[in-house]
């Protein structure tokens, strides 16, 4: 039995027991009103549920469009069996160490960690283009 149909049987209960007490139905009439509510959350609830599948579903068909795709790798994973990985430079996070996904778009002069919200560079500064004896290991000139 639903808490509608509980309330119903303990009200004819009542009745059928001529309790004539007014507490006693006013309990009564409350629980009636409480079983309404849950059973209208409860339908606000399923169509909540379903609502966010269906957002969670074109979620991941955006996903799937804009990364290449499936959806179930973040494209910086080492495992990741798409080839997502060679649109991507893959850079440390000074602040919290993890790994923060930049494309060609990206300002290498200011780049903010999704993570922690920190902001950084990534622009060598320690030599300058025309030194190739460079090896401090941020830059192509080893």
């Amino acid at each position: 039995m639903n808490i509608s149909e509980k309330v119903a049987y303990i009200k004819g209960l009542a009745e059928g027991l001529s309790v004539d007490d007014k507490v006693v139905n006013a309990i009564l009439d409350v629980l009636a009103d409480i079983a309404k509510e849950v059973a209208s959350l409860k339908e606000d609830t399923e169509y909540l549920d379903s609502y966010i599948e269906e957002i969670d579903e074109d979620l991941g068909a955006l996903e799937e469009e804009y990364y290449g795709c499936d959806g179930d790798c973040d494209c910086c994973d080492e495992d990741c069996d798409c080839d997502c990985d060679d649109d991507f430079i893959e850079v440390e996070c000074p602040a919290c160490g993890d790994t923060v996904c930049l494309d060609e778009d990206t300002d290498f002069n200011e780049v903010e960690c999704p993570a922690c919200g920190a902001k950084f560079s990534c622009v060598c500064d320690c030599c300058n283009e025309d030194d190739d004896d460079c090896d401090c290991g941020c830059c192509d000139h080893e």
